[in-house]
């Protein structure tokens, strides 16, 4: 069965979650994010926010983030150190499998992803995702 997905209507139906952080709890979170399609082994992801996002990462494949409106800063933790790429509308990053990552949008980002599933998230803020246990 083919799914077909009306991107712009399903953007309109989120909230604009401000000032999130890596311990803003699930329950802040409704409304603000949605699964539109299962994809391979995950899910495609829609999402609006400001702030902070949580360190995450991927074991089971690359993520595809698309950002749709606004701007973000994508913070990549790779071998040799801490990289940033800003990412405006019109443009998408495929972070590779495994890599920490996490986003920082103090004036709002509309983001699509494609996330191979299980995600791993840290609920803290640190600095250097490496340092936790």
């Amino acid at each position: 069965m083919v799914a077909i997905v009306n991107v712009k209507a399903e953007f309109e139906k989120l909230r604009m979650l401000r000032d999130r952080t890596p311990e803003t709890p699930d329950s802040d979170r409704k409304g603000a994010f949605a699964r539109l399609a299962d994809y391979r082994d995950g899910g495609i992801f829609s999402a609006k926010f400001s702030g902070n996002s949580a360190w995450e990462r991927h074991p089971n494949g690359d993520e595809l983030v698309q950002i749709v409106d606004g701007s973000t800063t994508l913070y990549l933790m790779a071998d040799d150190g801490m990289q940033t790429v800003i990412l405006t509308a019109g443009m998408f990053a495929v972070v590779p499998q495994n890599m920490w990552h996490r986003f920082e949008a103090p004036d709002g980002v509309s983001v699509m992803t494609a996330t191979p599933q299980p995600t791993e998230h840290l609920h803290v803020t640190v600095d250097d995702p490496r340092t936790v246990a």
